[in-house]
């Protein structure tokens, strides 16, 4: 088994800033976010996100930094050593299952984008109606065998990349592929912009409407600035074992949430001037991705070129998550069961994978899988229900309880403060109000909310 010692790390801040924002950044930055900002009320819903931020999201990520850092080893193996022969190593456990949860049908939508962005480089779009989008969409999630090769073509990326190891794996990826995300987004931005009848995208996406601020609105937000971050799936205890012992984790914290709204809303420019230019339905919801949008940019100048460029920038999205993710059971199999790093990438990646197609398939609803259902969900919807509502508030829960009542307050200060080298007082004593009283209670309302026990 390796030692703790010679474990590898990021070799910068900017490494670090790049591998965490990648970590957030996923597909949901791409449509869902933006379009529950203009659904929810513009301007009025970014406020109360990034208040959830400050008292959710930023609490408990400071918390996994803390834990990773401090301990420089896996979701598992951090808790174990932070708080030996105590049942606080149950939250890494949960981790590493919700990143498997996840993963068995994120890559089923990673291999739709890998999909869409192979048919968009093959000219498949041009000269596409909607009969023949919605034709194409459907061979595309139905297949029933071509969406299983693409999500085995997406976890052999992540494996490759993952198999060469934390600098020249996902930081080498990670600097690269999030700069490109940036510039491919603010093409499609300025092109979008500049249609005709755009500015009604725009004001769809940041008007500020305070009457739409009903609790599910409020609720709505609070999951976002939990879930978005990629937060109680062991992600960033494990991206945070890799951190520089001088990198300053309240401004790395405060910089990734705030470049992963800029991100979600940088997208929100690129479709929804667009949809609304071409008088297409803004609800579309996730379809929109692969029906509406090439649809749209088939009928734009230069069309061809920025639907390549849209979904290459999705699938960089999908990628640098799906990287955070699978390195969660990676990290766990090579440091805890001693297999060597190469070979846990392999084999979770096969794991991830064939366990995946029962999700694909079930999509389905024809097909014999699409018929299996637990609790009335197939599948999909199963994997991401107990991952999403169950292992994720319950995992954050425990960190905040952990952070707050479990760790001692000096050795918190002494890791967030790099040893006293960072003047963080009044940030430290904010942080414990906040990780004892106010995350844990506002985390049990999301907990409440997302198994249905508590409605508005």
């Amino acid at each position: 088994m390796e030692e703790t010692k010679s474990r590898e790390k990021f070799s910068s801040g900017l490494a670090v800033f790049f591998a965490t924002l990648g970590s957030a950044v996923g597909l949901g930055n791409i449509w869902k976010f933006p379009y529950l900002t203009g659904q929810y009320g513009g301007g009025a819903f970014l406020l109360v996100y990034f208040c959830c931020i400050l008292f959710v999201g930023l609490p408990i990520m400071l918390g996994e930094f803390y834990i990773g850092r401090k301990a420089r080893k896996n979701a598992v193996g951090a808790l174990k050593q932070l708080k030996p022969g105590t049942s606080w190593k149950n939250i890494g456990i949960m981790g590493v299952g919700a990143a498997y949860m996840i993963m068995f049908f994120y890559s089923c939508v990673a291999g739709w984008v890998y999909f869409y962005l192979f048919k968009a480089i093959s000219g498949d779009f041009i000269g596409i109606t909607m009969e023949t989008a919605k034709a194409q969409f459907g061979s595309v999630i139905m297949g029933p065998i071509s969406p299983i090769i693409w999500q085995f073509i997406v976890m052999a990326v992540v494996a490759s990349i993952l198999a060469m190891g934390v600098k020249q794996g996902i930081e080498k990826i990670t600097k690269t592929l999030m700069p490109l995300l940036f510039v491919l987004i603010i093409i499609c931005d300025i092109r979008a912009l500049t249609l005709p009848g755009a500015a009604e995208g725009v004001t769809f996406l940041f008007h500020v409407d305070f009457n739409q601020l009903t609790a599910a609105a409020i609720l709505t937000a609070l999951g976002l600035a939990f879930f978005k971050l990629s937060l109680g799936m062991g992600t960033m205890i494990t991206y945070g074992s890799y951190f520089t012992e001088d990198n300053n984790m309240f401004g790395t914290a405060v910089k990734v949430a705030l470049s992963d709204t800029l991100v979600s809303m940088l997208a929100g420019l690129a479709i929804f001037p667009t949809v609304f230019s071409f008088g297409m339905e803004p609800g579309a919801g996730p379809g929109l991705l692969f029906m509406t949008i090439p649809l749209v940019f088939s009928q734009m100048p230069f069309g061809s070129f920025l639907l390549v460029a849209f979904f290459f920038l999705t699938a960089i999205a999908a990628t640098t998550a799906m990287l955070s993710l699978v390195e969660v059971p990676v990290a766990y199999w090579s440091e805890e069961r001693g297999m060597p790093r190469k070979k846990a990438a392999v084999v979770n990646a096969v794991i991830i994978a064939v366990i995946g197609v029962l999700a694909t398939l079930s999509v389905d609803k024809a097909s014999m899988l699409g018929n299996i259902t637990f609790f009335g969900m197939g599948f999909f919807d199963f994997f991401d229900y107990i991952s999403s509502n169950i292992l994720l508030p319950l995992g954050g829960l425990f960190i905040a309880l952990m952070m707050g009542y479990a760790i001692k307050r000096e050795e918190v200060v002494m890791e967030l403060s790099n040893n006293g080298k960072l003047k963080i007082a009044k940030l430290v004593s904010v942080y414990f109000f906040l990780i004892r009283y106010v995350t844990p209670l506002l985390l049990i309302v999301v907990f409440l909310n997302s198994i249905g026990i508590l409605k508005f």
